[in-house]
């Protein structure tokens, strides 16, 4: 590994805010960010059109498969300009923070086409990881979010794999490494459509929708 090819300690709550400053330069800088989560290592960066371009050649996924949003507060959602339904109210009430993402319609005004699915919507998650909300927070804004790994590759479980894969990017400053140390394996985020009248269950994941419908009764799919 190169010298100049390293993570950056974001584990203690020291290590988080030390962090911080340079990571948001970063991200004003349309770099790249890897990152831990609840579920798995992310990779993502500002939600601008050319912070997705980036993100894209850095993933090396074809357009139209669109990226997920990390929030860590509510009024982000707002600021996004989108909508919440009575469905997903009534879900992110209950599940928010946690691994339950939901596809929300609106923010025309403020988010790429580029984030948007085929459904319409904009599909959002706010994070329980407690050093990524604090950094979610001082950004300001929601940031991009997908697996960190190239398509057919496992997700990586440790920032020691990111920067042996992405040695180059990291080494000339497109990629910033945050390392949390290894995660633990856990299921992805349940994703659910909400932009229809009738809530919808599109990936499923780590809440059950015998769990969502205790709140959203009217859910389609997952059995």
């Amino acid at each position: 590994m190169s010298p100049s090819a390293r993570a950056v300690p974001f584990w203690s709550p020291a290590e988080v805010a030390a962090a911080i400053p340079a990571t948001i330069e970063h991200l004003a800088a349309h770099r790249i960010l890897a990152y831990p989560t609840e579920t798995v290592y992310g990779l993502g960066g500002g939600i601008d059109r050319a912070s997705v371009e980036a993100l894209l050649a850095i993933k090396q996924r074809a357009p139209g498969k669109p990226f997920l949003l990390l929030i860590a507060a509510s009024p982000m959602i707002e600021r996004l300009g989108l909508r919440l339904t009575h469905s997903a109210g009534m879900l992110a009430a209950r599940f928010w923070p946690g691994p339950l993402t939901l596809v929300l319609p609106g923010g025309e005004r403020r988010v790429p086409d580029q984030l948007r699915g085929p459904e319409g919507g904009v599909a959002v998650r706010w994070t329980p990881h407690t050093a990524m909300q604090a950094l979610i927070n001082a950004y300001g804004d929601a940031i991009t979010s997908t697996s960190a790994n190239q398509p057919g590759d496992a997700p990586a479980a440790n920032a020691t794999q990111i920067v042996s894969h992405w040695a180059a990017q990291v080494a000339a400053g497109a990629l910033r490494v945050l390392d949390a140390g290894t995660l633990k394996a856990s299921a992805p985020s349940t994703v659910v459509d909400c932009t229809s009248r009738y809530p919808r269950v599109i990936r499923p994941g780590a809440v059950s929708a015998a769990t969502l419908r205790e709140v959203a009764p009217d859910l389609i799919g997952d059995l």
